[in-house]
């Protein structure tokens, strides 16, 4: 579905991904894990028209999509979430996840002006999938409250609700669980998978590795902006430059 191949992003003298290549296959989670500054917020940006791509290309189904600007990623099926939140504080939770059905949404500034029915008809459509969706997460009884006044763990399940409102093909999710306890990470694991299972191909970038290990299909380990290797969870948990750049010998003992 995703095709990377041999993109690089440099910055001065520092090629913080170099040449970097990997596929995604369509309805998996496929997750890229590494140290940090191993370059793999800077490859989602590139992905998502953040930054644009100095060299190499990326194709979603075929086509081709670098350096594409981000409203029209959206549009050609893919959305993300951030490694530090980018909710709306001062919306509730339910004008936050509206905002991501923005791309079906009847904008004409005449008709908003004078609340066509056109307009009305979207609000009052879009409100009861977007309380659909709530819901099916625990979360409508927070749809009113301001997104500000909630906790860290309810807005990170909230902007995966909000870009999943896009309606999209490919989910890029950069440290979803990063800063949550034991249990908001297990609920938000739970989430991704729900995600995938309503045929979301899901690219997740992640540092708890038992969560990783647990959901993902395939995974690709990203070390000074290259590929250090690839492939299931087993092949890179027992593989020893792996081991040995980034999970160290203790890490998940018992494998």
């Amino acid at each position: 579905m995703l095709q990377v191949s041999s993109v690089t992003k440099q910055f001065g003298g520092l090629k913080a991904v170099d040449e970097l290549s990997f596929n995604v296959k369509k309805g998996t989670i496929h997750s890229i894990i590494g140290p940090n500054g191993a370059g793999k917020t800077t490859l989602v940006n590139m992905i998502t028209g953040v930054y644009k791509v100095d060299s190499g290309t990326v194709f979603l189904d075929g086509g081709d999509i670098t350096n594409l600007a981000t409203n029209k990623l959206v549009h050609r099926g893919i959305c993300r979430t951030f490694q530090h939140l980018e909710i709306c504080g001062n919306l509730t939770v339910i004008e936050n996840v509206m905002l991501g059905f923005d791309k079906y949404m009847d904008k004409n500034i005449l008709r908003s002006c004078f609340r066509a029915k056109s307009i009305l008809e979207d609000e009052k459509r879009y409100l009861k999938r977007g309380m659909h969706l709530l819901d099916l997460i625990g979360l409508a009884d927070f749809a009113n409250k301001e997104a500000k006044n909630l906790s860290y763990g309810i807005l990170k399940k909230l902007e995966i609700i909000r870009a999943l409102a896009t309606t999209p093909e490919l989910m890029l999710l950069d440290e979803p669980v990063a800063g949550l306890n034991p249990k908001e990470t297990e609920e938000v694991s739970e989430l991704i998978q729900t995600v995938v299972a309503d045929e979301v191909t899901v690219l997740l970038v992640e540092h708890d590795m038992k969560m990783i290990m647990k959901i993902s299909d395939h995974i690709t380990v990203m070390n000074f902006g290259k590929k250090l290797a690839e492939g299931t969870p087993k092949d890179v948990v027992n593989n020893e430059e792996v081991i040995k750049a980034y999970l160290g010998s203790g890490a998940l003992s018992g494998r």
